[in-house]
């Protein structure tokens, strides 16, 4: 598939940073087929006024609104033109189905994990929500390290703005890890895609004038006293809150400004809710590409680590900037492990 008339620049521009061989499709249809679906995802929701129940449940047994099926129909939409994507398969349908029969001459084969409206659970307020895709090589990612298997991500933010970053796991010698915001302008007839900043980057060279943490699974403090502790620390030592409820707009503000620390812990209690296909992977790519950290939060290993074995896989995770998140890790792993 050709990239569409907007998302043209884009594709030229991933080009020209990926190795000159063995990634054309990636950049010239897989991103930007999933590009145009965020596009018409946030085209479509801005006309469902009515968010409600769909009527039935996904694979994993959670209630399915409206906006979700038709987010899962776009994505599919466009990943179906898409002659290299082998399989995809998604939170609300979690199994690899197929995409593309094989006619492809091309080498690249890829499969896609996706949530297609990660938040849906604020959606009615009309808060932020998002899309988080991850591309792996292959016709599965079942089996596969994701540090090796996963070469591509890409988080789409609705809100007042549609934007979204996309990151590229580089290749030693050749690439280095690409993290891109862009903006999507919406217009008559054809829309377009821009980049607004071409490396995002948690690493900054002064010490930031205000700390973010964004702390999930915030009742899990009522049964770890070591996140208590950690939460109430956060906030003696004057960071900033930034929490919505969203994983994708609580981690692209922390992107977007360059710092912050995003915590998901897990008790016995509070179970683990994300899971690793279509959440975990991908955002640890894209934190890892915009050089911070992403770790699970039971054992301060890097998500990336860990082969995926099946598709309803979940964690916990601590994520942004590295010195934030290893001061988390001895507080909420460490400390554990040494009392």
């Amino acid at each position: 598939m050709e990239p569409s008339l907007a998302t043209a620049s884009i594709a030229k521009h991933l080009q020209s940073v990926l190795p000159a061989t063995g990634r054309e499709s990636l950049a010239t249809s897989v991103l930007p087929a999933l590009l145009d679906s965020i596009a018409a995802i946030s085209e479509a929701l801005r006309s469902a006024h009515h968010v409600a129940l769909a009527g039935g449940t996904n694979a994993f047994g959670d209630d399915q609104l409206n906006v979700d099926v038709a987010a899962e129909r776009l994505v599919r939409e466009a990943l179906a033109r898409c002659d290299t994507v082998a399989t995809a398969s998604s939170e609300e349908d979690p199994v690899e189905r197929t995409v593309c029969s094989g006619s492809s001459s091309s080498s690249e084969v890829y499969t896609v994990g996706f949530d297609p409206l990660d938040g849906s659970s604020i959606i009615a307020p009309n808060w932020t929500v998002g899309t988080i895709a991850g591309v792996w090589d292959g016709a599965t990612a079942l089996g596969s390290r994701p540090a090796d298997a996963q070469v591509a991500a890409v988080l789409g933010v609705y809100g007042p703005r549609t934007t979204a970053i996309v990151a590229l796991r580089g290749v030693p010698g050749q690439q280095r890890p690409v993290c891109l915001d862009l903006g999507y302008t919406a217009s008559p007839g054809a829309g377009h895609w821009d980049i607004i900043h071409d490396k995002v980057s948690l690493v900054s060279a002064t010490p930031p004038k205000v700390r973010y943490f964004a702390p999930a699974n915030v009742r899990a403090a009522a049964e770890d006293r070591s996140y208590q502790d950690l939460i109430l620390n956060y906030i003696t030592s004057k960071y900033t809150l930034r929490y919505s409820g969203g994983l994708v707009p609580d981690l692209v503000h922390m992107l977007t400004k360059g710092h912050g620390v995003y915590l998901s812990p897990v008790t016995a209690i509070s179970k683990a809710k994300l899971r690793r296909l279509y959440e975990l992977c991908p955002v640890a790519l894209v934190i890892e590409c915009a050089d911070g950290k992403a770790v699970d939060a039971a054992t301060g290993e890097p998500v990336l680590d860990t082969p995926l074995a099946h598709t309803d896989e979940r964690g916990g995770l601590i994520c942004g900037t590295s010195d934030e998140v290893d001061r988390a890790v001895k507080s909420l792993i460490q400390r554990v492990a040494e009392s």
